[in-house]
C-alpha cells in the first residue's frame, strides 16, 4: 500500500511540475514583442542601445597612468593627476 501511496504521489508531483513549466513557456511567449514592435527594437528589428544618461569623461594621470574620473583630477602644470603627491611628485622632477 505504501509504495502504492509513493508512485500516486511522484506521478502528481511530475504532473505538477510540467504544468507549471508549459505555463511559463506559454506566459514568457506571450509577453514578449514581435520583431520591430518593442519599445526597445528600431524599425529593422534589431535591438536599440541604451543612451548612458550618467557617463563622465575618464582622464589618465601623468605620473602612473591610472585612469580616473576627469571631476577628481588634481591640475598642475596643464597636466591631470590622480592626486597631491603625484602633482608634486611631477613638479620635483621637473625642477631637478
Amino acid at each position: 500500500m505504501t509504495r502504492l501511496l509513493f508512485w500516486i504521489a511522484l506521478i502528481i508531483l511530475v504532473v505538477m511540475a510540467v504544468r507549471s513549466k508549459l505555463r511559463a513557456a506559454v506566459a514568457a511567449r506571450t509577453d514578449q514583442p514581435q520583431p520591430g514592435q518593442g519599445p526597445d527594437m528600431s524599425a529593422a528589428g534589431a535591438p536599440v542601445r541604451p543612451q548612458v544618461e550618467d557617463s563622465e569623461r575618464m582622464t589618465s594621470c601623468a605620473q602612473c597612468g591610472i585612469y580616473f574620473p576627469a571631476s577628481e583630477s588634481v591640475r598642475e602644470g596643464g597636466r591631470d593627476y590622480c592626486s597631491q603627491a603625484h602633482a608634486r611628485q611631477a613638479a620635483a622632477s621637473r625642477i631637478d
